[in-house]
């Protein structure tokens, strides 16, 4: 098995299923994330999914998500 880090190919993952946001738009411009057998969490653009996956801690991700739920990144939405 290849070691997992960070930008690896998204296709060079172990067998993991990838969840879009039911949010997600039509045309499939859309967030992908995958957990992984040591339990972070990869993350991928849909439109590439052969593409660089980022991967994160579970702290990180839980971090970033209690950010969106509160508002801290509506700043960036146009």
């Amino acid at each position: 098995m290849h070691t997992i880090y960070n930008g690896i190919p998204a296709d060079r993952l172990p067998k993991v299923v990838w969840t879009k946001s039911s949010w997600s738009n039509p045309d499939g411009n859309c967030v992908e994330v995958a957990e992984l057998p040591d339990g972070d969490i990869a993350v991928r653009n849909s439109r590439d999914p052969q593409g660089p996956a980022l991967v994160y801690t579970n702290a990180e991700i839980a971090a970033f998500v209690r950010g969106a739920k509160t508002g801290d990144f509506d700043s960036l939405l146009r």
